[in-house]
């Protein structure tokens, strides 16, 4: 007999194989999912036999929650999804998601960091570390990560391989396993020059003690085999603290963003940025258009003489 878990299952196994999900996605997804069926269990007919009001009265109690309007609307993509998913198997008659207008999604432009900003981590990062070749491996991520925006997880599950041979550019492996090429600044080339040095010498010594070579741009003991996405979004908050920025502000998604914006910035055409972020759809890069604009409106109403309150005199 089919159940909840059964659909949570076998949906997510066809994400995988068909559209070759992420496993961030997939995680998400099943949250998702694991969360309404529980709920449409204890206050309906379950996640099977859902009608639309029963759907529409999940949504409703996530609101009630005080859930985001981005999460809801993500929880309701998920339910259209595995709806549509059942329908093609056979299992339902009909999706009583398809018709609910979702929420939308909170319009908040990105975080980012200015010019500045960001030649202050870079200097920070060059001395933060609890030895001299922690040092060398942190100057390379950040520097790796402000030359190319790749996502955190791109960056440090990064193959040594991609890093051999003084490379112009990095073969990174985006979401959905899509491949992609991204250049690299000359700073970039040289803090990963260094680092490869000092992490060969490393590997070679673990290797001489019995231990098996990382596979791994930036090796660590744990599970995963690599610096995780947890570790590196703390060290990058140490790195912040160091050069003096509000560690609140900083996160390595923000340094992503800061990419972007200072190419678009510098004239970057938003279709080579597209390409450079790995986004599938031109207008999710859109967004830092309207980073720029907003830049340039404070930028004016700060420092342009006819934008200043005319009752305020000059001095004040």
């Amino acid at each position: 007999m089919a159940t909840a878990d059964h659909w949570i299952s076998a949906f997510l196994e066809a994400q995988a194989a068909e559209r070759g999900a992420a496993r961030n996605t997939l995680l998400a997804y099943g949250r998702d999912l694991s969360d309404a069926a529980r709920w449409l269990e204890r206050n309906g007919p379950g996640l099977l036999q859902a009608q639309r009001a029963d759907v529409e009265g999940y949504l409703v109690s996530c609101e009630a929650e005080g859930l985001s309007r981005a999460t809801r609307a993500r929880r309701l993509s998920a339910l259209k999804q595995i709806y549509r998913f059942a329908f093609d198997e056979g299992w339902r008659g009909d999706n009583p998601a398809i018709q609910i207008a979702g929420p939308g999604r909170d319009k908040r432009l990105p975080k980012t960091l200015t010019v500045e900003d960001v030649s202050a981590l870079l200097t920070a990062a060059r001395d933060h570390g609890r030895s001299a070749p922690d040092a060398i491996r942190n100057t390379c991520l950040v520097e790796l990560l402000y030359a190319t925006g790749m996502r955190v997880t791109e960056l440090v599950s990064l193959p040594v391989s991609a890093a051999r041979g003084d490379p112009r550019m990095l073969l990174v492996m985006g979401k959905g396993g899509k491949e992609r090429l991204v250049p690299l600044s000359d700073p970039a080339r040289a803090a990963l020059a260094r680092w490869l040095v000092t992490r060969d010498a490393a590997e070679e010594a673990a290797r001489l003690k019995g231990k098996t070579a990382s596979r791994f741009l930036f090796p660590s003991r744990g599970k995963e085999g690599h610096l995780t996405r947890h570790r590196f979004y703390l060290l990058i908050k140490e790195i912040a603290l160091v050069a003096g920025i509000n560690p609140d502000r900083v996160t390595p998604h923000v340094l992503r963003h800061a990419f972007a914006t200072h190419l678009l910035a510098g004239g970057a055409d938003l279709r080579a940025i597209q390409t450079l972020l790995g986004h599938a759809d031109l207008s999710t890069t859109e967004i830092y258009t309207h980073v720029l604009d907003e830049r340039l409106r404070e930028l004016v109403e700060t420092h342009h003489p006819l934008a200043r309150d005319p009752q305020t005199p000059d001095g004040d």
